[in-house]
Formats: structure tokens, C-alpha cells, sequence
């Protein structure tokens, strides 16, 4: 009998952990050991539940108030022996999705690829290959070829300042809101929107779309 591939899946919203879990248990050689909501919980489980491969959304917060979960990874990828991450994502930014796999996950799916995809994702990787699915793939090869690889992580703060904003509320208020001068928030926030390679206003609106913050 092959051997069972443990995986733990993490996402912060339960039906996609859910439908994620049933997904990968028709393959009878696979089991889901454990399911995460956030980085911290999937912290906990990945320092105590031995796995084969960590099916993580990065759009988790992170376990100091980051804006996502690629700080935890990044701990993640550090470590030996590690487990196979496979990032599962709606974010279409060409640098992010470079800039994971510099870090060295094994594969990134884009979630409008279908649970299929992950399926052939984990195959490839058993495999010894990297794997990145069929919409991220299409960004990746339109990208420039002096394109900066970046997969950001914002500040408590500066998470906290692209909240407001993609609430409508203009930076002005922001700063009143939170005590600070209009400067100091307007520089706050290209600082975030540099962590993540964001170079325009419209490329900031397309982001927090894709994050379901709009």
C-alpha cells in the first residue's frame, strides 16, 4: 500500500477549508490531519503534527497583526526537515507570485484554477517537480523580465491603514483617526504598497480586490 500523505490545510474561511478537505480525501492515500483558520493556529499544528504538505491561503492574518501569513511561511521554509507549501491564492500580482516562489514554495495554485489543479499540484511535487497552476502561470511568463520578486508582509500598522482605506476613507481621516499627521500615514502606506510591489493607485485597488477587502 502507498504510503498516506498527511496534509494540513489552512484558510481563513471554513467552507473553502471544508471543501478543500473533501476534495483531497477521495484519494484514498491522503489524509487531512488537522485544518487551520489563521497563521497562528496553523503555527500550532505545524510545530506538533507531522505533515507531508501545508495547503495554506496567505491572505490569513499574520501572527503579529501581519497583513497575511508569508511571514509565518518564510519561518516555514527555513526550516529542515520541512513539509511541501502549497500556496492556494486569489491574488493575480505577478511580483507576489514571484516573490513566493523565491522564498521556495513548492507550488501555488490560483483558487480560479479549480480544486483540479491542486490535485495535479501535489502529483508534481511527489514527483520532484515545482508546480504553479494555469492562471498564475499565464501571469508569471507576461511578466517583465526586470520585474522585481516581492512577497511583502505589511506592519500591523500599515494593514491597519489599507483596512481604512479600502473603506473609503481618505487619508486625511485616517491620520485624525488614528492621532498620526496626514504625511506620516501618506508615508505608511507606500511603504506597504513597496513591501508588495504595488506601483499605482490602480494596482493598490486591484490588490485589495483580489483580497476581498473591496
Amino acid at each position: 500500500m502507498d504510503k498516506t500523505i498527511k496534509i494540513i490545510v489552512a484558510d481563513d474561511h471554513p467552507v473553502a477549508v471544508e471543501g478543500i478537505r473533501v476534495w483531497l480525501t477521495r484519494d484514498p492515500r491522503v489524509e487531512v490531519i488537522a485544518t487551520a483558520h489563521d497563521s497562528q493556529s496553523l503555527a500550532d499544528l505545524v510545530s506538533r503534527a507531522p505533515c507531508d504538505f501545508v495547503v495554506s491561503d496567505i491572505g490569513m492574518r499574520g501572527i503579529n497583526g501581519e497583513s497575511n501569513s508569508i511571514a509565518f511561511l518564510k519561518l516555514l521554509l527555513k526550516q529542515m526537515p520541512r513539509p511541501h507549501i502549497i500556496v492556494i491564492t486569489m491574488i493575480a500580482h505577478r511580483q507576489m507570485l514571484a516573490g513566493l516562489l523565491q522564498l521556495g514554495v513548492s507550488g501555488i495554485v490560483d483558487k480560479r484554477d479549480g480544486l483540479g489543479s491542486l490535485t495535479d499540484c501535489i502529483a508534481a511535487i511527489l514527483n520532484g517537480e515545482r508546480f504553479v497552476s494555469t492562471r498564475a502561470a499565464e501571469l508569471l511568463r507576461e511578466a517583465p523580465s526586470d520585474m522585481l520578486a516581492r512577497a511583502g508582509v505589511l506592519s500591523a500598522r500599515e494593514w491597519q491603514i489599507f483596512q481604512l482605506y479600502a473603506s473609503g476613507i481618505p487619508v486625511k481621516d485616517i491620520a485624525h483617526r488614528l492621532g498620526r499627521s496626514s504625511k506620516t500615514i501618506g508615508t505608511q502606506k507606500r511603504s506597504g504598497m513597496r513591501k508588495l510591489g504595488l506601483d499605482s493607485e490602480w494596482d493598490l485597488i486591484a490588490y485589495l480586490q483580489q483580497i476581498g477587502l473591496t
